[in-house]
């Protein structure tokens, strides 16, 4: 490319395509040749790739890629609500909406643009999404790619309303893994979690990391800024760091959900993995005018990265 990351035109890093159903979708690369993939239908990360070409999150063969359906896989936003713990639609509309690139969005610190290729994305409620959820927001998302091939997701969501509202959050981030069987999560041990295969019952995380032999549906309460995900297999350790978001969701389908799901292949529960930073125990309150940001980076590194170097108090 012959461009440092100091002068990097990340402008020149964006490319507009569409994708087979004619769905806008764009693609950015930083200079060494990662690339993350974001479509306007939700807002969702649908692919991010080192700069060998190796896909790092999962998507199902049977996805269906088609609106108002939410694609299984790469990252889905949920909001305004997670899963169908309230009145509206499993996981909340907005991954089912389609955004619209800001092109003027209000500044973000400078460490969020230098040498870093991105893109923002807008959404606003339109008249139907207002009669099944009466508040009035502005939800920018800018999803970023470093020199270093780390993609990083900053959500701004701003109440314009005239009364307060709340609502829950999460990236659900579907990671691409060799065999879950040989995975697993360090940075939430002794948290207490939410079971959601037991009605929502609160435990306590007895194991030194998380393993996986059945299926696992999880909420982790207050847990650390950082998490990592290691993949014995591969060699290589997703590490997860958050801001603004206090949970993380562990699920695998494995093997009976995963025959009930028509979007989702008999077998695929082997090769995925959903780690999502989200708020979820206490919901998020803004009143008029105010503004929340949450953030999730995701880095991928070989897995002589231990829990050791996790640092718990880790801010972005």
């Amino acid at each position: 490319m012959g461009h440092s990351a100091a002068v990097w035109d990340y402008r020149a890093a964006i490319e507009m395509t569409k994708d087979w159903n004619g769905m806008d979708q764009v693609v950015i690369r930083n200079p060494q040749g990662a690339s993350a993939r974001v479509s306007l239908h939700g807002g969702q990360v649908t692919s991010w790739r080192t700069d060998r070409g190796e896909e790092l999150l999962f998507t199902s063969n049977k996805a269906i890629f088609k609106p108002p359906k939410a694609m299984r896989g790469g990252i889905p936003i949920c909001f305004p609500q997670f899963g169908n713990c309230g009145s509206l639609e499993q996981h909340g509309f907005a991954r089912n909406k389609i955004w619209t690139i800001d092109d003027d969005p209000p500044p973000l610190h400078p460490n969020d643009s230098q040498g870093k290729s991105f893109i923002d994305l807008l959404l606003k409620p339109s008249e139907e999404d207002l009669k099944c959820w009466p508040h009035s927001f502005e939800f920018r998302l800018r999803v970023a790619l470093a020199s270093d091939g780390n993609l990083t997701m900053i959500s701004r969501i701003r109440n314009i309303n005239g009364k307060p509202f709340s609502f829950s959050f999460a990236y659900h981030t579907y990671l691409s893994v060799s065999d879950i069987s040989e995975v697993r999560i360090e940075g939430l041990e002794t948290l207490d979690y939410l079971d959601n295969l037991s009605q929502r019952e609160r435990f306590t995380e007895q194991g030194d990391a998380i393993t996986f032999e059945s299926e696992v549906d999880r909420v982790y309460l207050r847990s650390p800024n950082c998490v990592a995900v290691l993949d014995h297999e591969r060699k290589r350790t997703y590490v997860l760091k958050k801001e603004g978001l206090p949970d993380v969701v562990v699920w695998n389908p494995w093997e009976k959900k995963s025959k009930s799901m028509t979007d989702f292949g008999d077998e695929e529960y082997k090769q995925m993995l959903c780690v999502d930073a989200a708020a979820l125990e206490k919901a998020i309150t803004l009143k008029p005018g105010e503004e929340w940001t949450g953030r999730l980076e995701l880095a991928v590194v070989p897995s002589s990265f231990c829990s050791e170097d996790l640092d718990p108090q880790w801010s972005l």
